[in-house]
């Protein structure tokens, strides 16, 4: 087994709100930066970030090194920690419009209306308790509601052994997951096998665990991918990707991808060109995709994972190279300025830095990016 290569976190895009992006001068940044999440230290290292708009929430763990073998320890306050190491707990930093700091948390999702982190139980059972903030609230006092999450039982269909990709908004055992909106708990049908689900702006897509793909809620920009405008009121098979199985998902403002082992399917709005009246300056106008359109990488790459920000999309490929296109009026792009993309462009940061991404995290008009360094051949 390789041993697992340390690495950082960049950030690139906009910061008006002060929320902790490279170096964070001005309201936006340009070209990836290294990134130093507020409050935390030496000992910690960010292990996911989810940005909203206006303020981003990072998720970090102290590095505690290995679990100690053997039972777990009797007293109250070394059982605590020994739970946490064992769950892989640690705390989240919000940093701009919001601030604040919350314990003991395994994951958490970020919007403008909530908040909604996972964090151990406070109660004396295994489950972990599932709190929603207001994002000004600065996780002190009394959250908006609390949800208790029994960890899932072992299934029979050896589902429950680990190997799911749950992650919020999708809630652990995969029946329900969080929405910004009331009702907040929205609970899910159980022949849906949700393995992933991702919220656009007025959207959302659910992965199976067959690798399907199932879309609904608002579809006025063609971003469900039915082939029409209409909206969707419940979960509804991507019947143009049935039977190419789908290993990941990403929602954005206006638009969605889906990522195959044979490629990237889009659908949505597109800037596809200039367009303007004769003898006038020429402006961006955008094309409607209402079914997945298949997306070629340069140089035949293959994408392995995406994320989507309000109008712009970024990839990581297996090479460890990260592609960008959409629009990018704050630099969420990466490529040096504010130039707009309809097409995938390589960031040449992390190529010249000799770095190989392996995360990315898009929010509404920003881009985070995990990297590691290449190992020399």
């Amino acid at each position: 087994m390789a041993e697992e290569r340390c690495g950082s976190w960049f950030g690139f895009g906009f910061c008006g709100f002060g929320q902790a992006l490279g170096s964070g001068r001005g309201r936006q940044v340009h070209s990836p930066e290294p990134l130093r999440a507020p409050g935390t230290d030496a000992d910690a290292e960010v292990c996911g970030v989810r940005a909203s708009w206006s303020y981003t929430a990072f998720l970090s763990r102290e590095c505690l090194g290995p679990i100690p073998p053997g039972p777990a320890p009797t007293c109250p306050r070394l059982l605590l920690s020994w739970l946490r190491a064992s769950a892989g707990a640690g705390q989240v930093h919000l940093s701009g419009s919001a601030r604040g700091t919350a314990e003991g948390c395994r994951d958490a999702w970020a919007s403008e209306t909530l908040l909604v982190v996972l964090r151990d139980g406070r109660g004396p059972g295994p489950g972990a308790e599932l709190q929603a903030w207001a994002p000004g609230s600065a996780l002190c006092g009394e959250p908006l509601w609390v949800q208790t999450v029994v960890p899932e039982a072992q299934r029979e269909d050896g589902a429950g052994d680990g190997t799911r990709a749950e992650r919020l908004p999708l809630l652990p055992g995969a029946c329900a997951y969080v929405s910004p909106l009331p009702p907040f708990y929205r609970p899910l049908a159980p022949e849906l096998r949700a393995r992933r689900l991702e919220l656009g702006t007025e959207h959302a897509l659910l992965l199976d665990e067959a690798g399907q793909v199932y879309s609904w809620g608002g579809g006025r920009h063609g971003q469900l991918g039915h082939g029409t405008l209409e909206a969707e009121p419940e979960p509804r098979l991507l019947e143009a990707l049935q039977g190419l199985p789908m290993a990941e998902v990403a929602a954005g403002g206006w638009h969605s991808v889906c990522v195959s082992a044979t490629g990237l399917s889009e659908c949505g709005p597109e800037v596809t060109g200039t367009a303007g009246p004769e003898g006038g300056a020429p402006a961006p106008f955008i094309a409607v995709q209402p079914f997945p359109a298949l997306l070629d990488l340069p140089l035949g790459s293959d994408a392995v994972k995406a994320s989507c920000g309000s109008r712009h999309t970024a990839v990581v490929t297996r090479a460890g190279e990260l592609y960008t296109w959409g629009w990018g009026k704050y630099g969420q792009l990466g490529h040096g300025d504010t130039s707009s993309w309809d097409r995938p462009c390589r960031v040449e940061y992390f190529v010249d830095k000799q770095l190989q991404a392996t995360a990315v995290s898009c929010g509404p008009w920003n881009t985070y990016v995990y990297a590691v360094q290449r190992e020399k051949s």
